[in-house]
């Protein structure tokens, strides 16, 4: 049974394949479709589908899943889908970019090109050099050490001389004894922004982030050449921008626009965590969602969280002044000071590596950290999808915290004693270096470490911290004096009367409301007491 234009028929839909022009990546695909009755096919059609919820592209003859057709031969018929309770399994868009290289495959090759980062990247491992450092830093003998990690202090300087290798399950234990050590290093996304070609800002609220959509503020923009953006609570930390509906002057209709981009700042991405763990997905699980939705990124931050100190801004500033480091790019640039905290950049879009004093950054804004130096990965484009498709790679089979520092191994190196001048311009530069001059230490081992490090999610609830900083800093002194010149009470009932701006009430609601998304009933999460960091599987 299905209705066409509102009238029930017997019929069954029966897929007969896609049209020549709907061959293209999008959301929306024109496909025919046969009215099967007693067996035979009675009238055919040409109808537009949502590529989400077809889910997947059925064999030629089999039935489709279509409950209604609407429309005509003059403007087209649009049909819609039964929906389905599977989850995350669209195969639909990967079967139609088939179809394009298959069409395009001249074209297709050309533009691949040789951008792929996988070509050129190499992998850390953990040597003798990192294993004497890492005694040094936890002021350990080869005895007191062996005796903790109970093996013989023999092995340990077979380890350290080179002549026995150093297993994965010696890292393993040696992690498991100094759990200092296994926290040491954390890996987050710091910044995530995602343009959706076929999706308004509404669409990305409902459907890939599913939160709340009254928690969002609209207001004009002219950013990024956009017309609308949506704010979460009003703020600049979960933001979608797109075109607003526009009345066509000649046939009087609202035309909405396509497009839009999904911007998680360093905070927005706190908060969306919080959406993750109601909605109990993964980071993971949301790529994989807005890639069906065919969202491409525009810029991925991956931050290194150094909370033990085990780097030293000044060490690599210093390092870098004396020309003891080397970089795949040429472009580097170091800011700041010893007393406020240095920053250094390596690179620029679409790929830049940032060092800087996390710990000295946020005490200057008035708030505290347990991250004391931080190292970024910004990327941008092919860059940021590279490694996201690294991590669905299943035959890669590697963590997201294992491709960062793999990237990171590769592009930016620190050593002990300056780089000659005649080493940097061997065949083999970064070979020649690591051979020829000892790396500096601390950053030999945050690199060979970094693989058994955790990727966390850290979910935050919207907060008023801003505010209340600025209150107890610049306006409570100044509401002392009136509290004592006899004037409370006309404070109380100014702030009993005070009109909130669109804003702000966004910002109040955000902030009292418990769970962001409509997922909480459904789950057995106790949303009281959250932990603070959640490791991502």
């Amino acid at each position: 049974m299905i209705t066409i234009n509102n009238e029930p028929k017997a019929y069954t839909p029966i897929f007969l394949g896609t049209t020549q022009h709907s061959i293209r990546l999008s959301l929306e695909i024109i496909i025919m479709v046969g009215m099967e009755l007693n067996d035979e096919i009675i009238e055919t059609y040409n109808v537009t589908v949502s590529a989400i919820a077809l889910e997947q592209l059925p064999h030629i003859g089999n039935e489709i899943a279509i409950t209604e057709i609407a429309g005509n031969e003059l403007t087209g018929f649009k049909a819609k889908i039964r929906k389905s309770e599977k989850q995350l399994t669209n195969t639909t868009l990967i079967e139609l970019e088939k179809l394009v290289d298959i069409k395009n495959v001249g074209l297709y090759q050309l533009l691949k090109g040789q951008s792929n980062m996988a070509q050129e990247i190499n992998i850390p491992k953990f040597d003798a050099n990192n294993l004497k450092y890492v005694r040094q830093i936890l002021n350990e003998s080869q005895e007191s050490l062996a005796q903790k990690l109970k093996i013989t202090r023999q092995t340990v300087n077979r380890f350290e001389t080179g002549e026995q290798k150093i297993s994965d399950r010696f890292i393993n234990r040696l992690l498991a004894v100094y759990k200092d050590l296994a926290q040491s290093i954390e890996v987050q996304f710091d910044w995530v922004s995602l343009t959706f070609p076929d999706l308004t800002s509404k669409q990305v609220i409902r459907d890939v982030l599913n939160v709340q959509p009254d928690l969002f503020l609209e207001r004009p923009t002219s950013q990024n050449f956009y017309t609308r953006e949506m704010a979460f609570a009003g703020e600049k930390n979960i933001y979608i921008q797109d075109f607003a509906p526009i009345k066509n002057p000649e046939t009087q209709a609202i035309e909405q626009k396509y497009g839009t981009t999904l911007y998680l700042t360093g905070k927005g991405t706190r908060l969306f965590e919080k959406a993750l763990l109601e909605q109990n997905i993964t980071w993971h699980d949301f790529f994989q969602k807005a890639r069906q939705y065919r969202g491409h990124l525009t810029r991925l931050d991956i931050a290194i969280n150094d909370k033990w100190g085990l780097l030293d801004m000044n060490d690599l500033v210093k390092a870098v002044q004396e020309k003891r480091f080397w970089s795949k790019s040429k472009s580097y640039a170091v800011h700041g000071n010893v007393d406020d905290g240095w920053t250094v950049n390596f690179g620029k879009s679409p790929f830049v590596i940032r060092a800087y004093d996390k710990r000295k950054e946020q005490a200057s804004k008035g708030f505290d950290t347990d991250v004391q130096n931080r190292v970024e990965l910004e990327l941008h484009q092919d860059k940021a999808e590279y490694v996201i498709d690294e991590w669905f790679d299943q035959h890669n089979n590697k963590t997201l915290t294992e491709i960062t520092f793999d990237i990171l191994y590769t592009y930016l190196w620190f050593t002990d004693n300056p780089i000659e001048e005649k080493l940097l311009k061997a065949d083999r530069v970064r070979d020649t270096i690591e051979s020829s001059v000892e790396p500096m230490p601390a950053w030999s081992l945050l690199t060979a470490l970094g693989h058994k490090m955790k990727f966390v999610r850290q979910p935050k609830e919207q907060s008023i911290e801003r505010i209340e900083k600025w209150v107890l800093e610049s306006v409570v002194p100044s509401l002392a004096v009136l509290k004592k010149t006899g004037h409370w009470a006309e404070v109380i009932e100014a702030m009993n009367n005070a009109e909130l701006s669109s804003e702000q009430q966004k910002l109040v609601k955000a902030t009292m409301i418990n769970a962001i998304t409509q997922a909480n009933q459904k789950l057995t999460i106790n949303f009281e007491k959250p932990k603070k960091r959640y490791q991502e599987i």
